[in-house]
């Protein structure tokens, strides 16, 4: 069985199990935008690999980062565009 991880979403805690990548984590709390393109639209995940850049989210200050590349730390700020 996998630990917890305590993250911070949007400002809210939220508890996912160890290994889970931070766009797993934001879907999974009920978020499907994470970003709005330069024109407004809303963006989110699309390939889930990397490829499309569209799951990009700030974490932990550090703006642009691939969400579905990365894993949940304990402690982790992740904050959408919404």
């Amino acid at each position: 069985m996998r630990e917890p991880v305590s993250i911070s979403l949007n400002g809210q805690g939220l508890t996912v199990p160890s290994g889970t990548t931070v766009a797993a984590a934001v879907l999974m709390a009920g978020h499907s935008s994470f970003r709005r393109s330069v024109s407004g639209e809303v963006r989110g995940p699309v390939c889930g690999m990397g490829v499309c850049f569209e799951c990009r989210l700030t974490v932990d200050g550090i703006r642009h980062v691939k969400s579905c590349q990365m894993l949940c730390k304990s402690g982790m700020q992740i904050n959408t565009d919404e």
